[in-house]
């Protein structure tokens, strides 16, 4: 069994450095996808939501994955040449002060409009509401983990690891999410 996962985890490294867009996509996605399966089971569901799980894994896909393929590629270049605690310290800083508020707004926007289909005025209540406390509450998680990634990852892990954290993160967001949906629901 183990020469299996060591021959997959070689191809998957190929296709890393062949094809490193592509490649985090396609993992931001799979990652994206299991987050959503687990929080579904995680919440309740008697059926999986299919439709639900797909756009989650359309989410991973093209907005997830792309990102941080890119986010890492600017700070690498906005910090080149840089190295040491302090330099960490600084892309940390920069991340949670600019990413990390988008990609939680941008991702309770889509599951609200996208992933469930509900109106404007009732996702921008949601939000209105609900992201003050999952912003406060990533700034107290992630800086932790872009610490270890700027850290201790080479570069073309950084999103790797990001999508791996994040898929626990993103359960957490789906709970919260669903959470005044099934309180109204009840």
């Amino acid at each position: 069994m183990s020469d299996i996962a060591q021959e997959a985890w070689r191809k998957y490294l190929i296709q890393l450095q062949v094809h490193p867009l592509r490649t985090k996509a396609i993992t931001a996605g799979c990652l994206a996808g299991c987050s959503d399966l687990i929080a579904q089971k995680i919440s309740g569901v008697k059926r999986i939501q299919l439709r639900r799980l797909l756009l989650i894994m359309l989410y991973g896909f093209a907005y997830s994955g792309p990102f941080g393929h890119f986010l890492h590629k600017v700070m690498d270049i906005i910090f080149r040449g840089k190295k040491g605690s302090k330099t960490v310290a600084k892309k940390v800083l920069l991340e949670q002060m600019t990413s990390s508020p988008w990609n939680n707004f941008f991702f309770m926007m889509y599951y609200g409009l996208v992933v469930e289909g509900r109106p404007w005025g009732s996702v921008r209540s949601k939000v209105r509401k609900d992201y003050p406390s999952v912003q406060l509450t990533a700034w107290r998680f992630w800086p932790i983990v872009g610490w270890i990634n700027y850290q201790y990852m080479p570069l073309q892990f950084r999103v790797l690891f990001h999508s791996f954290v994040a898929s626990c993160w993103a359960i957490f967001l789906n709970l919260k999410a669903r959470s005044s949906v099934a309180i109204k629901a009840a």
